[in-house]
């Protein structure tokens, strides 16, 4: 198995916010997780990452049980998040901001090679390399954020709301270049509010709600489901109530 997860459970001191959720990504493909605000998505893939501590179930990696494992651990092995609200260093220039995507790393050509290929899905990063990070819009900091993840090197990327804050032009250039680094060969587990895109784009979806998988399917399903299109998307069905984006059943 490539990636999955395993019955995971996780509390915030009495709040269960994820429970018993399952769910896997193949090599090479595109999985979104779809939710609510307080769905539980950020705290699944801070629990991938080692950020939270599990209460229990299991995660398992290329065959390799890493459940409890240090985050920097779990970079080693080619798994890396890029976190909601970018993070980056604001003081420090875009060149730095992508080298500390690589802190792991001691091969130099390797790292220099990692940088050209970020160069070369994000022009704009070339074009402000000596710039603060700080000075940059969101859209350019949230492409920065991206690149960081991708000077890891990453087998498989967590993106966690990669779309959040931008305009809508912005949305479809990110999602673009979502495209462009699996279609490179990296797999993507992509946590995302916007729905409509998220689907758009995933080989497979899974709809979180309060702590639970409620439903999973091909993006393509998802995106035609009734339910889905009421809670996330708009449509009309009588799942939805008041646009709180709840499912039910």
């Amino acid at each position: 198995m490539y990636f999955q997860i395993q019955d995971l459970n996780v509390y915030y001191r009495a709040i269960h916010a994820l429970q018993g959720i399952s769910l896997t990504v193949n090599k090479g493909e595109i999985v979104a997780l779809i939710g609510g605000n307080g769905a539980g998505k950020s705290s699944t893939l801070n629990s991938i990452s080692g950020v939270v501590d599990i209460t229990s179930g299991s995660i398992t990696y290329q065959d390799e049980n890493i459940t409890g494992r240090a985050t920097d651990q779990i970079v080693r092995k080619g798994l890396v998040q890029v976190p909601e609200g970018r993070h980056i260093f604001p003081k420090m220039t875009v060149q730095e901001n992508l080298e500390m995507g690589a802190f792991l790393k001691n091969d130099k050509a390797q790292i220099q090679r990692d940088m050209e290929r970020v160069f070369d899905l994000f022009p704009r990063m070339k074009e402000r390399r000596n710039q603060p990070g700080g000075t940059l819009s969101g859209g350019e900091q949230q492409m920065l954020a991206i690149g960081r993840g991708l000077m890891g090197d990453p087998d498989l990327m967590l993106l966690d709301e990669p779309s959040m804050g931008l305009s809508p032009i912005l949305v479809e250039q990110i999602f673009d270049i979502i495209v462009d680094i699996n279609s490179q060969g990296t797999s993507i587990l992509l946590v995302e509010q916007n729905a409509q895109m998220a689907l758009a784009v995933a080989d497979r979806g899974y709809v979180l709600e309060t702590g639970e998988i409620v439903l999973t399917g091909s993006g393509l399903d998802l995106l035609n489901d009734p339910k889905v299109r009421a809670a996330y998307l708009g449509g009309d069905s009588d799942a939805s109530e008041s646009g709180s984006g709840a499912y039910y059943f």
